[in-house]
């Protein structure tokens, strides 16, 4: 099982769901995908479209203004 870091902190919509997309297209089933950012809409966003493609939400953390948000392919 391989985990991927995605860090978009400082970027705003539509970056970083673009860029858990592309990360989740490249993960194999059971990988987990990370996505770390600073941008509050997409903390919103994310975990919508997480559950638009069927994939499961492992953890949200929030910590400073800096989300985490991991998700498992």
């Amino acid at each position: 099982m391989a985990e991927v870091k995605v860090d978009v902190r400082g970027e705003t919509c539509p970056v970083p769901l673009v860029e858990m997309r592309k990360a989740l297209r490249k993960a194999s089933p059971g990988d987990i995908v990370e996505v770390i950012g600073t941008h509050p809409p997409s903390k919103k966003e994310i975990p919508m479209a997480v559950k638009a493609l069927g994939l499961e939400l492992v953890d949200m953390q929030e910590q400073g203004g800096v989300w985490r948000i991991r998700i498992r392919r």
